[in-house]
């Protein structure tokens, strides 16, 4: 568990490596993702290793929302004057995300009866 604990941390620290020095417009955490995802597909039975710890992980991943709602309790203030803007982005990041997720289902379920 700790060796692949070890390989989830070390793909994310070379994306937030990789995005910092070639000054990607994109979050480094997103990159470490690419490449755990292009890792998988190299190696598939990196998958059944991984496995394990990434159903450990998320069995607690709750707790991660926990820095996140710190920081909007602290940054709560700077936001006074702008809640009509900040519903307006959450309603519709929300619609937008179900919809492109609905989107990817719809294609994946075609792709998967087809095979």
């Amino acid at each position: 568990m700790l060796l692949t604990f070890a390989v989830l941390l070390i793909c994310q620290c070379v994306g937030e490596g990789l995005s910092f020095a070639l000054h990607l417009p994109i979050p480094g955490a997103v990159v470490g993702m690419l490449l755990l995802f292009f890792g998988l597909l190299l190696w598939p039975s990196l998958l059944h290793q991984l496995e394990a710890t990434a159903t450990e992980l998320l069995r607690h991943l709750s707790l991660l929302f926990v820095p996140a709602g710190v920081g909007i309790s602290v940054a709560a203030s700077s936001v006074q004057g702008h809640w009509g803007s900040v519903i307006v982005a959450v309603v519709l990041s929300t619609i937008i995300t179900l919809a492109v997720t609905a989107a990817a289902m719809r294609i994946f379920s075609k792709i998967e009866n087809e095979s």
